[in-house]
């Protein structure tokens, strides 16, 4: 899967909120101030469907946006190359190093220590 870049990613973000997808002015609207143009916008949608993150439909000869990539499988891939990149492919590492920044509470811990529990339990 390729890499976004910020315009991109933030692009992505509202395409997967809206359930159907959108067109390019649903886009635009949900996009935060200042909003690029709309010119900026429809490149951007152009550059996402050649690198297969959005799909295009077209109803009423109009361009429908939709994501062909989900966020959980966006995120997933991006998590492990954080952890590639900046933690040698550890996920310890990760957890050690918002332990020590303070990102990371106990309570936190215990939430993740109980899904680890929960997601052995299941198999």
């Amino acid at each position: 899967m390729k890499k976004l870049t910020q315009a991109e990613e933030q692009i992505m973000q509202v395409i997967w909120i809206l359930p159907e997808g959108g067109f390019l002015k649903d886009i635009i609207e949900n996009l935060p101030e200042p909003k690029p143009h709309s010119n900026t916008i429809a490149t951007l949608l152009k550059i996402l469907v050649e690198k297969e993150f959005v799909g295009i439909s077209n109803p009423n000869r109009n361009n429908l946006y939709f994501a062909k990539v989900t966020k959980q499988e966006y995120s997933g891939q991006r998590m492990a190359g954080l952890a590639d990149s900046f933690f040698e492919g550890s996920y310890t590492n990760v957890v050690s190093f918002l332990v020590d920044k303070k990102q990371m509470s106990i309570e936190d811990l215990e939430l993740l220590l109980s899904q680890l529990k929960s997601k052995s339990d299941d198999e």
